[in-house]
């Protein structure tokens, strides 16, 4: 007990004894001098670690338990920098963040002496080839028309867009470079619910305006929908489409409150909030509670826009609420023009711990789900689909395209081509590359010029890498891609392709009387197009797994 007692105490000791021992000799020469000021801090250090009652290291430890606070601050770092595998997800690895920064920077991204990837591990995935691989595709021509009959204004958009991220989440000079980049490039940035700010407007990119639940740039001071504010900047020319923002995948279901403190005169300007008070963002919407006046909304912000494209964004929940919204479609006649498929494994919103890990649907089981109720209703052809969740390479993009989505969004492969490190400080206004934070200090490392080119080359180089995939399997567009084109290792003795793996639905199925998955045969039962709440029926006995998409 003695030698224990010794050995915690040792360090303090030794540096009070020095420091008092010290001060009999002065004058000291100046090296002992410095090391004295050195062990009279530790020595004051030491004492406070005694007095102090909120760290029992401290107490038990003084001066050395003060290395374990430090050693866990820097713990992410020292992990991200010096431990990480390179192919370790956390949450995206080191190869698909360097696939990013060498296409931002026009640098070579080939790989030499063999992939590092285990082919044999279950869950590998490949696209096949062709035996007869086609001429080279015109990325150029990798686009997408958004808008049915009842929209005046369609707009052919990119296969790959930068997806929400608001300002006030990013810094202003990332908006600029983000948006810089888009105009460069001739594709899409999604605002994020945080609505359109000056920063958006310097470069004339191309904008998805994202309408969450606060209504931010088109509300009154009470919160409520501004129909006027909003016609007044959705008719503006930069504005191309509507996405009303039903849930995301970072937090489905969670509203959100960026406190007073942190709301900044521009902050406030844009999102039309006062100074002063908390930004809430509710967790649902105040213009509409039942499928049939969510498409009555969607008809209202078309008509108010001018007749742009209008469509919504969710992560998936109940799979009968999406299927209720569905019915609504096939009882009223009136379609989105589009809908965005958000994954649960989207991340660039803060949350809390038990929304990010637990709460909604990955997003290849939900774009399954949307897609197939869609083709089973009938309406696929009439709307188009976008997905967001996890994407930064071509192979990511093929591999979405492939199971029914007609174009992706990126935030985080954006993120990382205007800088970004992933520290996973977004939250704590320190970001260290300027990206995430309103510091101004901070955000002057983030030079406009240089990160908005990165931008428009990573867009770029990446729908190359895309169009040489496709022409590998004798392809020439993106929207040709279909199930039977990809594969994935399910055992170390078994491949199967995409079309064996997941039940796709026949067009019009859900309207027949014999619907030959019982999943959705159950699921189509339960919704009802005037509630999003589900009708009292019985369940299946038993459902397949790979019927309900969730799990394939």
């Amino acid at each position: 007990m003695k030698v224990s007692l010794l050995s915690r105490y040792a360090v303090f000791a030794v540096c009070v004894l020095f420091t008092l021992g010290s001060l009999f000799f002065l004058p000291l020469s100046p090296w002992l001098t410095g090391l004295t000021l050195v062990t009279g801090v530790l020595s004051l250090i030491g004492f406070n670690d005694l007095l102090q009652t909120h760290h029992s290291v401290r107490r038990n430890y003084p001066i050395l338990g003060n290395i374990r606070y430090l050693v866990e601050t820097i713990r992410p770092e020292i992990r991200q920098y010096l431990l990480e595998g390179d192919d370790e997800q956390l949450p995206f690895s080191r190869t698909q963040r360097s696939i990013v920064y060498q296409r931002a920077k026009n640098q070579p991204a080939e790989k030499a002496f063999g992939t590092l990837t285990d082919v044999y591990k279950p869950g590998f995935e490949f696209i096949s080839h062709s035996m007869l691989p086609s001429d080279h595709c015109d990325p150029q021509q990798f686009r997408v028309v958004v808008g049915g009959p009842e929209c005046l204004q369609p707009y052919s958009a990119s296969v790959f867009n930068i997806s929400a991220m608001s300002f006030g989440a990013l810094s202003a000079n990332a908006i600029r470079a983000l948006n810089k980049g888009a105009s460069l490039g001739g594709f899409a940035h999604d605002t994020g619910e945080g609505s359109i700010s000056p920063y958006h407007r310097e470069f004339d990119g191309d904008l998805i305006w994202e309408i969450g639940s606060g209504y931010f740039g088109c509300r009154t001071l009470n919160g409520r929908f501004d129909p006027e504010r909003f016609a007044e900047q959705a008719r503006q020319p930069q504005v191309k489409m509507i996405e009303i923002k039903l849930s995301q995948g970072a937090k489905p279901g969670h509203g959100g409150i960026l406190p007073k403190h942190k709301v900044t005169e521009e902050i406030a300007s844009t999102r039309g909030v006062q100074m002063g008070s908390d930004c809430v963002s509710p967790a649902r919407h105040s213009e509409f509670s039942t499928p049939m006046e969510l498409l009555a909304f969607i008809v209202r912000l078309r008509n108010l826009s001018g007749g742009k494209p209008v469509g919504f964004k969710l992560c998936l929940g109940h799979p009968w609420e999406f299927m209720a919204i569905v019915k609504a479609m096939l009882e009223t006649g009136i379609l989105p023009d589009f809908i965005v498929v958000d994954g649960k494994e989207g991340g660039t919103g803060a949350a809390p711990r038990e929304f990010t890990d637990n709460i909604g649907m990955p997003m290849r089981e939900g774009l399954l789900f949307v897609h197939n109720t869609l083709v089973g209703a009938g309406l696929r052809g009439h709307i188009k689909l976008g997905a967001s969740g996890k994407i930064v390479s071509a192979f990511d993009i093929a591999s979405v395209l492939a199971i029914g989505a007609d174009w992706v969004n990126s935030a985080r492969g954006f993120m990382f081509a205007i800088g970004c490190i992933q520290s996973q400080s977004c939250h704590t206004n320190k970001c260290p590359t300027g990206v995430a934070t309103q510091d101004p200090l901070r955000q002057r490392a983030l030079q406009v010029p240089d990160k908005a080119e990165r931008v428009h080359n990573f867009h770029r180089n990446t729908l190359v890498a895309l169009g040489e995939m496709l022409s590998a399997a004798g392809l020439s567009h993106p929207a040709q891609l279909q199930p039977k084109h990809l594969v994935r290792r399910m055992t170390t003795t078994e491949v199967r392709l995409f079309s064996q793996i997941h039940v796709f639905l026949e067009p019009g199925e859900l309207l027949k009387e014999s619907i030959n998955s019982e999943f959705y045969a159950g699921m189509w039962r339960a919704a009802q197009p005037h509630s999003f709440a589900p009708l009292a029926v019985t369940a299946p006995a038993k459902v397949d797994r790979r019927e309900a998409s969730v799990t394939a």
